[in-house]
C-alpha cells in the first residue's frame, strides 16, 4: 500500500521493475520551470507505471506520486523479461499498452504546444473527469489540488484559480472546496476543440 502524497518511484532512481496498479491512482511528473512541475499523465488501478524507465535508460526519467491510498504489484524486470519471452499474449498486450501510450502522449504533445491556455485547462478538466469518472452527484471523483490541474494542463496556479473563479461566475463549473463538476461540459469542448 502506497499512502497518499508517497512516492512509488523518483526520477533518477534505478529501475528494478514496473508497477500494476490494483486500486488508487497516481501522477507521473517531472520537474518543469521556476521549480514547477509538469504531470505528464494519470493512472488508476488497472494501469501500469514506471514503464519509461525500461527502454535503454537504467534510471526513472520521471517520478510516480500517490493521489490517494494505492495499492500496487511490483514486477521485477527479471521476472517481466523472463514472462514476455514465455507468454505472447503478454507480448501482445504491453505493446497494445505503449502504443495507446505513445498516441496519447503525441496528442497531449499537440495540445501543449497548439492550444491556447484556456483550451489547455478546459481540456484537462475534461481528461481528469474522462480518467476519473463521476460522483454520483456529477462531481470529478478525484479530487484534485487547483496546483495539478494547473501542472497537467501546463500553466500556473494563478491563471487556474482566474479562470475557474470565471467559469464559475459563468455556471460552466460548480466548485466547492477542491471538488468540480462540470456544468456545461459543451462549453469547456468548444474551448479544448473537442
Amino acid at each position: 500500500m502506497i499512502k497518499k502524497g508517497k512516492p512509488l518511484f523518483r526520477e533518477g532512481e534505478k529501475v528494478e521493475g514496473i508497477f500494476f496498479l490494483y486500486s488508487g491512482a497516481v501522477k507521473i511528473h517531472a520537474p518543469w520551470t521556476d521549480g514547477r512541475e509538469m504531470i505528464y499523465r494519470f493512472a488508476r488501478g488497472g494501469e501500469i507505471v514506471g514503464h519509461r524507465g525500461l527502454g535503454g535508460s537504467a534510471i526513472y526519467p520521471i517520478s510516480a506520486t500517490a493521489l490517494e491510498d494505492t495499492t500496487v504489484c511490483f514486477i521485477p524486470n527479471d521476472f517481466l523479461e523472463t514472462s514476455l519471452k514465455a507468454n505472447p499474449s503478454l507480448t501482445y498486450t504491453l505493446m497494445h499498452f505503449y502504443a495507446t501510450e505513445l498516441q496519447r502522449a503525441e496528442k497531449r504533445m499537440r495540445e501543449m504546444t497548439h492550444m491556447e491556455v484556456k483550451g489547455r485547462i478546459a481540456n484537462a478538466l475534461l481528461d481528469i473527469e474522462e480518467i476519473f469518472g463521476r460522483t454520483a452527484d456529477g462531481t470529478i471523483a478525484m479530487t484534485m489540488t487547483r496546483q495539478d490541474i494547473a501542472a497537467y494542463a501546463g500553466t500556473t496556479y494563478e491563471t487556474v484559480f482566474k479562470l475557474f473563479t470565471e467559469w464559475t461566475a459563468a455556471g460552466t463549473i460548480v466548485t466547492s472546496g477542491k471538488d468540480i463538476r462540470i456544468a456545461q461540459p459543451e462549453r469547456l469542448k468548444g474551448l479544448a476543440g473537442r
